[in-house]
């Protein structure tokens, strides 16, 4: 499955605990990356600055569904199931 450009459900909804720059201490859930444009791209895609989490994030049913909002629900689901 290819990324929905723009979704972004991935740099919000989720936390990210590795450094990103601009965020060194990582990204807590709920909260939009500093890398992302205000039309929801990412600044790094295709940078190596690019976090390691975010290149190995792969896009698939399981976690996006068929429309951006069906992503930022999964998302928020499984955010909340393995919150520590």
């Amino acid at each position: 499955m290819e990324c929905r450009v723009g979704c972004a459900a991935c740099c919000i909804v989720i936390s990210i605990s590795s450094s990103i720059p601009g965020m060194p201490d990582g990204k807590p859930a709920g909260i939009r990356c500093v890398q992302l444009t205000p039309d929801n791209k990412c600044r790094l895609f295709g940078k190596p600055e690019r976090p390691q989490v975010c290149i190995n994030f792969n896009p698939s049913q399981k976690t996006c569904g068929e429309t951006n909002e069906d992503a930022y629900r999964i998302l928020a689901e499984l955010e909340e199931a393995t919150k520590a």
